[in-house]
């Protein structure tokens, strides 16, 4: 047994390495059951010159959507506040058809809405805010997958209007137990913070990497939450322990399948595809996410999960190697660490 780990950690070492210096200048990595860590290494540097620890925060881009945005949702639909067909028109004052989309339709991504905005380049904060919910769907809703942040900023602008709170401090009261000290939206500056692309002339350290999130104030529903390894074990096995939200509304939203003609998703999370960020082993009833900024989540039905952190972006922004380093890590791991009985049964 010790052989076959130490062969599954030289395997993944290699993975991960060959990432370094090309892909991202540095990683975190933490493979987990919850409450039972499996390995954790932090790789390479921030920015070639000051070294990555397990707690070195990372811009976690669209994990903002699940981490932030559903894992909210889930509260609200476990205290009573809304339904997975309430819509959109009885939260927030939008014309139809966009006030008919359903909160079911938004979590999944059959919305019909358009995958992004550029109104980030004309209007900031408030205003930003308010012509992007008056965006209208450019499809019919329910029929297609159409991977959306307006969606999410849409899920916002709710959890806003339910709690009668701003976005961030309702989220923090969810992490706040759970001593996620390391997660918060914008943070600014910090000595372990792995710094992603450029913007106006200046590199980014503690500010969202995504356009709609930067410009928004730093606070969305689809980007611009920060973390770290540690606090992300913690939120996950808070999560797949029910201590978050009950064990009912975990399951309906990470098993779930929701299929259209183009592919299948659960609530808010995604679901494994082949030639995805999750690999080729993973089956519909693991569930994922992964961000822009070269972050994964990948959990597999039994509750192990892997946590992959890097600032891919710090290179070449648009780089998409990186979908082969994910895959072939999460082949090797979901592959090679025997599964055991689903948490869910």
């Amino acid at each position: 047994m010790r052989k076959l780990k130490e062969r599954l950690f030289r395997s993944i070492d290699r993975i991960v390495e060959e990432g370094l210096n090309r892909i991202y200048p540095g990683a975190t990595l933490l493979i987990a059951w919850p409450d039972e860590v499996v390995y954790e290494k932090a790789y390479g540097t921030l920015d070639f010159e000051r070294k990555t620890n397990l707690e070195t925060v990372y811009d976690l881009a669209s994990l903002t959507k699940v981490v932030a945005t559903t894992t909210a949702v889930m509260r609200l639909f476990a205290e009573g506040y809304l339904h997975l067909h309430d819509r959109v028109g009885r939260f927030i004052n939008v014309e139809k058809p966009k006030a008919d989309i359903t909160i079911l339709q938004l979590l999944s991504h059959t919305s019909g809405m358009q995958p992004y905005s550029e109104l980030w380049k004309y209007l900031r904060g408030k205003e930003l805010l308010e012509e992007i919910l008056k965006i209208q769907p450019i499809e019919e809703a329910g029929k297609k997958i159409v991977y959306s942040c307006l969606n999410f900023i849409t899920l916002m602008a709710i959890v806003e209007k339910i709690t009668n709170q701003r976005f961030d401090e309702f989220v923090y009261s969810i992490f706040e137990p759970l001593q996620m000290e390391h997660t918060r939206f914008s943070p600014g500056h910090g000595e372990n913070i792995a710094p992603t692309s450029e913007r106006e002339g200046k590199r980014l350290v503690g500010l969202p990497d995504d356009e709609l999130a930067y410009y928004l104030g730093g606070v969305s529903g689809n980007a611009g939450l920060f973390s770290n390894v540690k606090d992300l074990y913690r939120f996950m096995s808070a999560l797949l322990k029910s201590e978050i939200v009950p064990k009912p509304v975990v399951k309906l939203f990470t098993q779930t399948v929701i299929e259209a003609s183009n592919g299948k998703r659960h609530l808010g999370w995604m679901c494994p595809a082949s030639g995805t960020s999750s690999g080729d082993v993973l089956t519909d009833k693991a569930f994922g996410h992964s961000g822009f900024t070269g972050t994964t989540i990948w959990c597999r039905q039994d509750g192990l999960f892997v946590i992959f952190l890097t600032n891919k972006g710090f290179i070449k922004r648009l780089e998409e190697e990186i979908m082969r380093i994910r895959a072939l890590l999460h082949n090797v791991v979901f592959s090679s660490i025997e599964e055991k009985r689903s948490i869910f049964e």
